[in-house]
């Protein structure tokens, strides 16, 4: 019989793969040595992207080599061992190959039954976390897009537990008529988690904000205030690893008083609960492990590729019970663990493979190395620029963020536009305690102290030439 549609893979088809890969392979041996920051931005971008959608198709090589000529110039260095402004890691290459391979695949991850060798890897992936991140091993987890989906699916877990305590069938009823959630969650919480309030319904306006101290850490006085101010049992979010200052909520204080007012504790640990990985950084963190959720990067701590994140819920029926969503073409349950069982989603690619990958590479001792090394990097920075006359560190270096102003917030504005403009290392914008401030994150696997050298020259240039 003759053959009337395109081979599976043609000639043309091998070209295109080809040529991404080794695009691909070039733009990141190039990560160390080009500018950070992207050299043209949307508006001067705009006229290499034709609006107009083509009568013709063009071959899928060509379609290749543009998108590689065209979108290089507007592409950002996220992945560069220089970027330092925001806490997202460097994609180590092992996870973007692993990525390669999760493409061509092709796999839709939902079920064990369709997908047997993913919802296995993705099973030991959530296991080998759970024991590095020393919570508790029969805990339900997602693997889920990043922090902002794993912090809604535990706060919306947190829900329905709560409301199913008080005899409120919300999957039958709806939030109409409930009864209300009283919600507390920490001025300096990050918006992620707020997101997550606003999503699940529970409105951000309804909120109880609890005042922090000078590092962004809940006040214990104001929790008991709020709790003492509560009718129904409250939902309460408490965070690991501030965006500003990477300081810690006081758990081992906080968790027991939630609990005996009959709560729901969740933590936004996108990265900061990575730390509960390391034995020397675990006391920083006492008493995180007793609460009923946390929310947890892959992307960041763990440098995995983009799209990858874990919402992880002690209560594990809990967790199905609020995510799960099985319609009647579905197989049946299968052997193991069902992956669409923890998520929102039903369809999802194999988000989970490059991060067993990763870990498979790096093993527990190597991902332990890797977070110290990185704490004691940020603490090298800001030791060696509060050296500098004119130049304050915001904040107590726990972790992997610093927080720099100097004397005033003109200068410090200034300072981080030249140092950006310059382009050869980036750190970020933000504000603490009322100040402007340049924010720098150490968190890419690949950076060195060649470049801690180039970030601490890039700051004392600027400022000197500034001040």
């Amino acid at each position: 019989m003759t053959r009337t549609a395109p081979l599976p893979l043609s000639d043309d088809d091998r070209a295109a793969m080809l040529n991404a890969a080794k695009a691909a392979v070039a733009y990141r041996a190039t990560l160390d040595t080009g500018d950070v920051p992207p050299n043209l931005r949307p508006a001067a971008l705009a006229k290499g992207f034709d609006a107009t959608l083509p009568a013709q198709g063009k071959p899928a090589a060509t379609v290749i080599d543009d998108l590689v000529s065209f979108a290089g110039q507007g592409l950002h260095g996220h992945a560069s061992p220089r970027f330092f402004a925001y806490v997202c890691g460097g994609s180590m290459p092992v996870g973007a190959a692993a990525d390669f391979l999760v493409t061509s695949w092709g796999q839709n991850s939902a079920s064990s039954f369709e997908s047997p060798s993913v919802a296995l890897m993705e099973q030991t992936l959530c296991q080998w976390c759970l024991d590095l991140l020393d919570l508790p091993k029969d805990s339900g987890v997602g693997i889920v897009s990043g922090a902002t989906v794993a912090n809604t699916q535990a706060i919306i877990t947190g829900r329905d537990a709560l409301l199913a305590r008080q005899g409120w069938d919300i999957a039958e009823n709806g939030l109409f008529g409930a009864p209300p959630i009283p919600v507390i969650i920490g001025e300096a919480a990050h918006s992620a988690p707020m997101a997550g309030v606003r999503y699940a319904g529970l409105g951000l306006g309804n909120a109880t904000r609890l005042a922090t101290d000078d590092q962004g850490r809940v006040l214990v006085s104001a929790l008991k205030t709020a709790l003492a101010a509560c009718e129904n049992p409250p939902l309460v979010i408490l965070q690991a690893g501030q965006i500003n200052t990477g300081a810690f909520d006081p758990f081992a204080e906080i968790i027991p008083l939630v609990h005996a007012a009959g709560g729901w504790v969740h933590v936004d640990g996108a990265f900061g609960l990575w730390a509960h990985a390391v034995p020397a950084l675990r006391d920083r963190l006492a008493g995180v492990a007793e609460a009923d959720s946390w929310a947890v990067d892959l992307h960041k701590w763990l440098n995995a590729p983009y799209d990858a994140g874990l919402c992880i819920v002690r209560d594990r029926a809990a967790l199905v019970s609020a995510m799960s969503a099985r319609g009647a073409y579905l197989p049946e349950l299968g052997e193991t663990w069902e992956p669409s069982d923890s998520t929102l989603e039903l369809s999802r690619r194999a988000r989970g493979v490059p991060s067993y990958a990763i870990l498979q590479h790096l093993g527990a001792e190597g991902l332990r190395a890797m977070i110290t090394r990185h704490c004691d990097i940020a603490a090298d920075v800001a030791q060696r620029l509060a050296a500098e006359p004119g130049i304050t560190i915001m904040n107590d270096v726990v972790l992997n963020q610093v927080a720099i102003a100097c004397d005033t917030d003109e200068i410090t504005t200034k300072v981080l536009a030249r140092i950006q403009e310059r382009g050869r290392v980036y750190p970020s914008h933000g504000v603490w305690q009322d100040r402007q401030i340049i924010r720098v994150s150490i968190i890419n696997h690949a950076t060195d102290a060649a470049d801690i050298d180039l970030l601490i020259a890039e700051i004392l240039d600027a400022h000197r030439a500034l001040r």
